[in-house]
């Protein structure tokens, strides 16, 4: 009888299940399409050169497998809009909740997902820049991804993390030269150091209580010393803390982003980062102990080693990979002020990052382009008067990682620190000053590194006179006022985001 009930469970569960059953389908589907799209001949497997014709046959099946993945992402999407004010339930026995936080997770990375195809078909196909085989691993991670915004047991947690992770890593390490291979293998080392160290703290949880569902282990936790449930705790968050690239499971992220293609960059860059936050609030406000004061040291050093360290950068992924790190920072700030506001805050911080970021990436890229793909800062001199649209945009995306106005970064610090404030005076913990005090002096310090690319961009000589009068097409300068014109509309109407994570 209980093999029934599980059965009838299942399938009543899998009417909230359609986007990642929509997902699976579309990888099956993309990789039998590569199959059958694209052969690979014995000529082309021993490395001659192959016709014109066959060329342009390659590109126009690259084009259909960009298009399958695209209306992949779409339909998921659309399927997961479809979710919105759906009634709150578990799914799967309770290992899994569908509510309108997941929902709205689930859309973030998404949308994410959707720009960083649509930036590797405007960019980097016509280059031939990246292998196929990313499409269909792209979209497991955008499974893996939609597990995790869903999981509230510590099972489901660990293994929606693992399917992200062995999907970031096999993307780091796509490409065929040295350096994604040193890049793919330190992401792997770290990742496999952090997820045992996850996976040590789930077993010590479990031991506590007994049980592995977040909203049953709160009250078992409670009944056990403090001193116990921060070490079982911490233990459990390093995973977490990994995929939002904060100290000190920050290593990883200047090496794998400078290795991996910009595309798979961009999406690294916001999309687990989004889904770690859900699941960070959801665990945090499960444990019974204040975890307050740790990870407001924990938000100090990410933000302050980000930004000191993307002084000395010279490549642009890699300045973007420690600005990345003090944006996890930020993104903290919201949550340490452990309220309904502040967890509101990060939420914006978060859905305007997407926007933001993936901009950042694509600007620069398109830049590169002139340059051979050479993303070293100082070949973006002089490219202001040769590339007047994307300057202007890659100046108000650097302007609006700083955090300043009329962006909707300043809109999402504000937000933040507000939030922060009012909690540390309602608490009065001393470390929830200094984070204030200190987040707000690092974004002055934030301006030397961000404002450099624009100085350069129209304060310096142009580095190449020939390659900077390369013109780009007309679908790629879309896609950059696409991604960049909600940086600008979203601090002058912050409400329409405001008002549905009011409703969460």
């Amino acid at each position: 009888m209980q093999l029934i009930d599980q059965l009838n469970d299942s399938i009543r569960s899998l009417s909230g299940f359609w986007p990642e059953l929509a997902l699976v389908f579309a990888i099956v589907l993309v990789v039998i399409a590569d199959l059958v799209f694209t052969p690979r001949s014995p000529i082309q497997l021993a490395g001659f050169a192959t016709t014109p014709d066959a060329t342009l046959s390659a590109s126009k099946n690259r084009s259909i497998l960009y298009a399958l993945s695209l209306t992949a992402v779409v339909v998921a999407g659309a399927l997961t809009f479809g979710q919105v004010g759906r009634e709150k339930g578990f799914l799967f026995s309770s290992v899994l909740l569908l509510d309108n936080q997941a929902v709205f997770y689930k859309l973030i990375v998404t949308l994410a997902a959707f720009f960083a195809i649509l930036h590797g078909w405007a960019v980097a196909r016509p280059r031939n820049e990246l292998p196929l085989d990313w499409l269909p691993i792209l979209l497991g991670m955008l499974l893996g991804l939609y597990l995790m915004t869903m999981s509230v047991n510590l099972l489901t947690i660990y293994l929606s993390i693992e399917l992200v992770s062995i999907s970031s890593y096999l993307l780091t390490a796509l490409s065929t030269d040295r350096k994604a291979s040193e890049g793919g293998l330190k992401y792997l080392l770290f990742g496999a150091i952090s997820s045992a160290i996850m996976l040590y703290g789930m077993s010590l949880l479990y031991g506590l209580t007994g049980t592995l569902a977040l909203s049953e282990s709160g009250n078992q936790l409670a009944q056990n010393d403090a001193f116990v449930v921060y070490v079982a705790g911490f233990l459990t968050l390093s995973g977490l803390f990994f995929k939002l690239s904060l100290v000190p499971f920050h290593v990883w992220t200047p090496d794998a982003y400078e290795a991996a293609p910009t595309p798979v960059v961009a999406f690294f860059s916001v999309a687990p980062k989004a889904a770690a936050l859900l699941v960070l609030m959801r665990i945090l406000t499960a444990f019974p102990a204040s975890f307050q004061t740790p990870v407001a040291v924990i938000a100090l050093a990410s933000i302050t080693l980000g930004n000191f360290s993307a002084l000395w950068q010279t490549d642009a992924k890699r300045l973007l990979a420690y600005s990345s790190i003090a944006h996890a920072g930020f993104l903290l700030v919201g949550v340490v002020a452990f309220s309904e506001t502040g967890f509101e805050a990060a939420t914006f911080y978060i859905a305007t990052y997407v926007f933001i970021n993936m901009a950042a990436f694509l600007l620069v890229d398109l830049l590169a382009k002139p340059q051979n793909g050479n993303l070293t800062i100082q070949n973006f001199s002089g490219l202001g008067s040769s590339q007047p649209l994307l300057s202007a945009a890659l100046t108000v995306v650097m302007i609006a990682l700083t955090g300043l106005p009329p962006t909707v970064g300043f809109t999402a610090k504000l937000l933040a620190f507000s939030a922060l404030l009012e909690a540390y005076q309602t608490d009065t913990n001393p470390w929830l000053l200094a984070l204030f005090v200190v987040g707000l002096l690092n974004a002055i310090v934030s301006l030397f590194y961000y404002l450099r690319i624009p100085f350069l961009l129209y304060f310096r000589p142009v580095s190449n006179t020939y390659l900077s009068d390369t013109k780009l097409n007309l679908p790629q300068l879309f896609l950059a006022a696409v991604v960049t014109a909600p940086v600008l509309i979203l601090f002058f109407k912050p409400d329409w985001i405001l008002r549905w994570i009011g409703s969460l």
